[in-house]
């Protein structure tokens, strides 16, 4: 079984970064999900995927991956960039041409 360890990101929605420094981890797919034909949602026989460890650091999870055998890789946190922008960057339109 093989696992992926990543940082949680902030969510797009949100402005706050509260548990942004947490590492997860979560096991990569067995089987594809494929469509009920019943109903027609997706889902497949592989319950790990609901599994989503969290963690204070990315050591506790990669000791956590080896006393338990998991195959792991980690996928690292994309760099910050903050824009820095005024309000009136907004109307900002450029240089005006005459008619």
């Amino acid at each position: 079984m093989t696992a992926i360890i990543y940082q949680k990101q902030k969510n797009a929605l949100q402005s706050g970064r509260a548990g942004t420094g947490k590492w997860v981890l979560e096991h990569e797919p067995k089987e594809a999900r494929q469509p009920d034909p019943l109903m027609g949602w997706s889902g497949s026989g592989d319950t790990a995927r609901q599994i989503k460890l969290s963690f204070g650091s990315l050591d506790a999870a990669r000791a956590y991956a080896e006393k338990n055998d998991l195959a792991y890789h980690v996928v690292p946190a994309p760099d910050r960039v903050i824009k820095m922008q005024t309000y009136a960057d907004n109307f900002n339109v450029g240089p005006i041409t005459p008619r």
